[in-house]
């Protein structure tokens, strides 16, 4: 299997220093990172780990449903799947990822929407960024047969 390779450079200190993060196998992109934005309201045009947290956990779930989706010979028509991913306080102190809530909306042919969610509900267990986050309080699912 691939290796994916992503590299943070960083300056300053933890509270008022910033940095870039690089997506190093793709090389799609370098984006602002910085502890400040990370836990403001407004994201401001810098990234954070969670952002990024939620795009992996999106993309790889909206790839395991599709692939349910195919397995119970259903062809997905539209899918649209959002990560929420909330950091919060750890109780051992500091903070840490506490959650990731997941929704779809879209519709297949050839599965209703009984098989909609169930193709949903495997997706969450199957996908290998669900996998990863085993330690997080809460991944919770909202579906919504749009069909």
């Amino acid at each position: 299997m691939a290796v994916r390779t992503a590299r943070t450079a960083w300056n300053g200190t933890f509270l008022e220093g910033s940095g870039q993060v690089e997506l190093s196998s793709s090389g799609v992109g370098t984006h602002d990172v910085s502890w400040p934005s990370r836990i403001a309201d407004e994201a401001a045009g810098v990234t954070s780990p969670e952002e990024l947290l939620a795009a992996a956990h999106s993309s790889c779930f909206t790839m395991a449903f599709t692939n349910e989706l195919g397995q119970a010979g259903a062809t997905p028509e539209q899918i649209e799947v959002t990560a929420d991913v909330t950091l919060g306080p750890d109780p051992a102190g500091g903070v840490r990822v506490t959650k990731s809530a997941l929704t779809v909306r879209g519709f297949a042919t050839g599965i209703d929407e009984a098989g909609f969610k169930a193709a949903a509900e495997a997706a969450k267990v199957g996908c290998p960024i669900s996998k990863a986050l085993t330690g997080v309080d809460q991944i919770t699912l909202d579906v919504t047969f749009e069909g």
